[in-house]
């Protein structure tokens, strides 16, 4: 028979110098050393997502505000664009209220006939359609606002300052007034008191009580007994 050489086991490759028992914390740290890195990775990513979101957030905010600013821009436009058309319709119309007295004047006087009369009227509609509007009527109390008093007097029969004639009716446009209109006022008389209605009657009343006392007292009254 052959004699079987026998086998050696097979041992970890160990550095010269070193015995088997240093292999093993050798290899202990470096299984160690991987749950670390992968630990100090994810730190950086998370500080990247974070760096990322602030940038998101900054651009987001810069975004609003710009919109913000051009809805307020548009909002800008269009009140300028209303006014400025508004004010060239006033001066229009204000280059038409010697036209439009002219033709009140004639109408007054029965002149308003014919093709006249047909003209007036579509200057009138069309004057009307981009707003222009008559105010100004007898009776009504007088307002420095919209009233110009050309005509001043007294009246007995007014409790207040009152509009008695319109010389040239006002115009407007919307809340715009373009002339005020030129009137003649009338005030009350001087030391004129007013007296309410209410106030009349119990005045009457008391009187007519006197009277029926005094002829009471003239007629001796009734007999004693």
């Amino acid at each position: 028979m052959t004699e079987e050489t026998p086998g050696f086991d097979e041992k970890p490759d160990v550095p010269s110098g070193a015995t088997p028992d240093d292999a093993e914390p050798q290899a202990a740290s470096e299984e160690g050393a991987a749950p670390a890195g992968d630990a100090s990775e994810n730190a950086g990513l998370v500080a990247q997502l974070d760096q990322v979101r602030t940038a998101l957030n900054e651009r987001t905010a810069d975004l609003q505000r710009l919109q913000a600013e051009y809805q307020n821009y548009r909002r800008r436009v269009e009140r300028d664009r209303v006014a400025v058309k508004e004010i060239a319709v006033a001066n229009l119309l204000s280059e038409l209220l010697p036209v439009l007295d002219d033709v009140g004047r004639a109408r007054e006087h029965g002149e308003l006939v014919g093709g006249f009369k047909s003209v007036a009227e579509s200057l009138e509609t069309t004057v009307a359609k981009l707003g222009l509007q008559q105010f100004g009527k007898e009776g009504e109390p007088f307002d420095p606002t919209i009233h110009e008093a050309l005509m001043h007097s007294y009246a007995p029969d007014v409790t207040e300052t009152t509009c008695v004639a319109i010389l040239q009716p006002g115009y407007r446009i919307g809340e715009r007034t373009i002339r005020p209109a030129r009137v003649a006022v009338a005030e009350p008389q001087p030391g004129a008191q007013t007296v309410k209605p209410a106030e009349a009657g119990s005045e009457a009343q008391d009187g007519s009580d006197a009277e029926d006392n005094a002829g009471t007292k003239e007629s001796g009254g009734p007999d004693e007994g």
